[in-house]
């Protein structure tokens, strides 16, 4: 079978309970909880694509014509509802590699959510892209994460100082599968 290219569509995912699909304007509320809770973007970088704009209803937009030069990010819904965004993003064409990430509205933590929703994009990545590294980044202090990526078989290669947007570099796992 032919690999497509990994920014010639924008995916739907399914399996084991879980959907990823492009956000539309029904979702403006649900990514709204998302964007304004403090405690889920502590550990996370201060530029994504979702924080860009003041108006939720103007990034859902903006996300997948502006957005889509960069990353491809999808809602995470289990059973219809909303619980956060999966994202692949630092596509390398040349290397046929991309980054992935996750991030969850706080009352859906510990259910497994991001452990499936990392798994459909590995899965879609390796069996219909012609994606070849799937790297992942988190910060030292996420030790949530870190699971969620040992647990879909990354492996911890180094820890780096990275710009994340803060006032100083911050401690960064660096994952790769």
């Amino acid at each position: 079978m032919m690999k497509k290219k990994l920014f010639s569509e924008l995916p739907t995912l399914t399996g084991d309970g879980i959907t990823l699909r492009p956000l539309n304007i029904g979702d403006t509320c649900s990514l709204k909880e998302l964007t304004e809770d403090n405690e889920v973007y502590r550990y996370l970088p201060t530029f994504l694509f979702e924080k860009k704009y003041e108006n939720t209803e103007e990034v859902i937009c903006r996300m997948y014509d502006e957005g889509l030069k960069e990353s491809i990010i999808l809602g995470i819904f289990r059973d219809g509802a909303f619980c956060g965004l999966a994202e692949m993003y630092g596509y390398r064409d040349d290397i046929h590699k991309i980054s992935v990430g996750y991030r969850l509205i706080k009352r859906w933590w510990g259910k497994g959510i991001a452990k499936k929703a990392l798994g459909l994009m590995i899965s879609y990545l390796n069996d219909e892209t012609d994606i070849e590294i799937i790297t992942a980044s988190s910060m030292v202090e996420n030790k949530a994460s870190a699971a969620v990526l040992r647990k879909n078989n990354f492996i911890l290669v180094t820890t780096a100082k990275e710009d994340w947007g803060y006032d100083k570099p911050i401690s960064a796992h660096k994952w790769i599968r």
